[in-house]
């Protein structure tokens, strides 16, 4: 999903957002918000994988 919403966005976009961000939480936020986002992320695809799993579990008993 996001791959197709990047396609869709040119330079001149990806540069607003880039300094919207910056004017938003400033430049030394940045790092920190997209640690947050990387382990959000993480976690969601665990979660996601380990589903599957549970549900067999669950189901045999």
């Amino acid at each position: 999903m996001v791959d197709s919403v990047l396609l869709f966005l040119g330079a001149q976009e990806i540069i607003l957002i880039v300094l919207a961000l910056l004017l938003l939480f400033g430049g030394r936020k940045i790092p920190e918000l997209m640690r947050g986002m990387g382990r959000g992320i993480r976690e969601f695809k665990e979660g996601q994988k380990e589903s599957p799993k549970e549900e067999l579990e669950e189901n045999k008993q």
